[in-house]
């Protein structure tokens, strides 16, 4: 595994000699681990389904749960994906940036049915994350991307979480730092006539349904656990080892404790060890930092994570999303 340490503020860092050796691995069916806005992603070609075989099997992954495609721009998108005008409109208003849409597959898509887990329907993104848009751009292919950790655990926003969980199965690491949203993309399904929130994400319920104008819906009351429409829908996902409290209400001494906002628990200065997710009670500063902070909580030792509560408007929905599947059971 090569570690490329990429500034992205750089003006020729798509010029480094190390670029080419990138997209040279993703042409040849290597892993690599990418950073985009939300987390960072086991990025690979789509349309090559020994690449997304190797997704699969670093990851430890079911292969009926599907993969988000990335492409560069709505353009390459529209070669994979039939887009109507609903998604035309959220495409428009939200890409680049971490919003993810179900759509259905063309028969023409090179993306393999490997990444769409045999779906008649793909998931396709346009990342605000300037790495991933330019890797796509200069191989040519959409490139399938989850969360780059073992299937079900905490997902990943620096490069360090990355080499911890899945080092040995990368050709290349690229770290540009941590993310800045620090959750997945919200995805919205639009396979028939109405449109779905399948996964809370990176971009508030309520701004989507502005443009919509309408509401999202739930998942489709059939939907199979054992065969989602998106990822993310798992019941057991982005777990901790240690186990999950939900809306505590008071710390314990031997436990950890996820804060959230200006007011403490009763005990909180007794917990084994204590991370307040934002202070000031910011949604958006508190999605940037949940994955590290239970990261952090986890290697403490603590047997236990308290949870204090969390409101469920804006990115408090994905927040808590994300939080219900860490303390749901586990096989």
């Amino acid at each position: 595994m090569q570690r490329w340490t990429l500034d992205i503020n750089s003006p020729d860092w798509q010029s480094d000699p190390e670029a080419e050796a990138v997209c040279a691995a993703l042409l040849t069916g290597e892993l690599v681990a990418v950073p985009t806005e939300t987390v960072y992603g086991l990025a690979a070609d789509a349309t090559n389904p020994t690449a997304c075989a190797r997704i699969f099997a670093a990851k430890g992954r079911p292969q009926f749960n599907p993969l988000i495609s990335h492409v560069p721009t709505l353009e390459g998108a529209r070669e994979h994906g039939r887009f109507d005008d609903r998604a035309l409109a959220l495409a428009d208003a939200f890409w680049p940036g971490p919003l993810t849409l179900v759509v259905p597959k063309r028969t023409s898509s090179a993306i393999c049915d490997l990444a769409t887990a045999g779906l008649e329907t793909v998931a396709l993104r346009v990342p605000d994350g300037a790495v991933m848009r330019f890797l796509s751009a200069r191989t040519g292919r959409p490139l399938a991307a989850p969360s780059a950790n073992r299937s079900g655990r905490i997902s990943p926003t620096r490069a360090a979480d990355v080499i911890s969980d899945l080092g040995e199965a990368l050709s290349f690491v690229i770290d540009a730092g941590p993310c800045a949203v620090g959750i997945e993309s919200t995805i919205v399904g639009l396979t028939d006539a109405t449109p779905r929130l399948l996964r809370p994400g990176g971009i508030a319920r309520e701004d989507i349904e502005k443009v919509l104008g309408t509401d999202l819906k739930s998942p489709a009351a059939d939907a199979q656990p054992d065969a989602p429409a998106a990822p993310g829908m798992l019941l057991s996902h982005y777990a901790p080892n240690a186990r999950l409290l939900l809306n505590a209400q008071q710390a314990a001494p031997e436990d950890g404790l996820l804060s959230f906002g200006p007011s403490p628990l009763p005990g909180a200065q007794q917990a084994r060890v204590e991370v307040n997710l934002s202070a000031s009670g910011d949604l958006t500063e508190a999605a940037a930092n949940l994955f590290q902070a239970m990261r952090n909580l986890d290697s403490s030792g603590a047997d236990t994570i308290r949870v204090q509560f969390i409101p469920s408007y804006g990115l408090g929905e994905a927040i808590n999303d994300r939080l219900r599947r860490a303390a749901a059971p586990r096989d």
